[in-house]
């Protein structure tokens, strides 16, 4: 009786090192790089629930307030305001770049240009941040209307 005992004993601490072991090996978060291509196939099945999933909090409520001003669900902002167009197969993205947590990515568009991609890091995870794209849109557009400005001011023609 001594030794099935014994035995019992290894094999439960043999088992409880193997679960310490799996459960200490900490699962590194998903690149910037690797969410692009979650979100690119995401895009393509046209699940727009992981498509949220990989957009940063601040990207959500962004699209949150589109819907509510438009009167439609945010599904319908999400699919709408994909990165990529409706008819893109291929995807090429290049220079994965991390920043503390920040990162950028870049990729072609449907039209064949480089546009760069904006990632925040949200609990651990990195996060498509869309609201980043949209505020740097708004601030170049800002900046040529004021170079325009300043070049009509200036009695030169643009």
């Amino acid at each position: 009786m001594f030794g099935f005992n014994l035995s019992r004993a290894a094999v439960l601490i043999l088992s409880a090192a193997v679960l310490m072991t799996g459960c200490s090996g900490a699962k590194q978060p998903a690149s910037p790089a690797e969410t692009f291509q979650t979100y690119v196939k995401a895009f393509k099945k046209k699940d727009i629930t992981t498509m949220k999933l990989l957009l940063s909090s601040e990207s959500m409520k962004m699209h949150e307030q589109e819907a509510k001003a438009e009167g439609v669900t945010v599904d319908d902002i999400v699919k709408r305001d994909s990165l990529l167009g409706d008819d893109q197969t291929t995807v090429e993205y290049r220079n994965q770049k991390i920043d503390g947590d920040k990162a950028s990515i870049e990729y072609k568009n449907q039209y064949g240009s480089w546009e760069t991609v904006p990632f925040v890091r949200e609990s651990n995870e990195w996060k498509i941040d869309k609201k980043s794209f949209a505020d740097q849109i708004m601030q170049d557009m800002d900046q040529d209307s004021h170079r325009l400005d300043d070049e009509i001011n200036q009695g030169r023609q643009p």
